[in-house]
């Protein structure tokens, strides 16, 4: 339950304030999304992509925001539209980070900011043994205990697997600097969870 709390607030660190223009960038159901309508407020404008069409009809569920259907390599947006560029949890499903980092490079105007939240495999052997344990056993207990959906232990498995093909943090901050950011900087909390931050010049 402390998701929400944690996405704002590294939203909130990286700079995202009220009245800016955001494009969240593989927006799924809208969970970084949501926290990024919360801190700009009536005021600014947020920009939910996804490349499938279904995840964005359950955004469109919950959240009234424009929608673009499109892959993060490929944006259909003018250049330096966008003050906050942010991406959850998604950047090990993108087909080349170069192109996909040039494309949000592009969109932002100078002094923008691009905040990546991703999850990165532990860098001990017992980080690793406490997440698999985690993914393995304890979230699927909770959710039994709660009633949530019956697919949640497959679904965190697959979770896992994707955890462990993770690109190297020294791979995505080399690729924003190639981009042309500026102020790279990765930020490591509680041993895995990582923000991948820029500056557009």
């Amino acid at each position: 339950g402390s998701g929400r709390w944690y996405r704002r607030e590294v939203l909130r660190r990286e700079g995202l304030r009220n009245g800016m223009h955001v494009l969240d960038v593989a927006a799924g159901t809208g969970l970084v999304t949501q926290a990024a309508m919360d801190l700009t407020g009536p005021s600014g404008r947020v920009i939910a992509l996804d490349p499938s069409s279904g995840m964005l009809a359950q955004l469109r569920l919950k959240l009234q925001c424009e929608t673009i259907e499109a892959y993060a390599e490929a944006i259909p947006l003018p250049d330096g539209q966008i003050d906050f560029l942010s991406m959850g949890y998604a950047l090990r499903h993108v087909g080349d980070i170069d192109d996909a980092f040039a494309e949000y490079l592009r969109v932002l105007r100078p002094g923008g900011r691009v905040c990546i939240m991703e999850i990165s495999r532990p860098g001990s052997r017992l980080g690793r043994m406490a997440l698999k344990f985690h993914i393995g056993v304890v979230v699927p207990l909770l959710a039994r205990m709660s009633g949530r959906h019956g697919d949640v232990q497959r679904l965190w498995s697959y979770y896992g697997d994707t955890i462990e093909a993770a690109i190297d943090p020294d791979q995505v901050t080399d690729a924003l600097r190639r981009a042309g950011f500026e102020q790279v900087g990765c930020r490591l909390t509680l041993g895995m969870f990582r923000e991948y931050t820029g500056t557009r010049p």
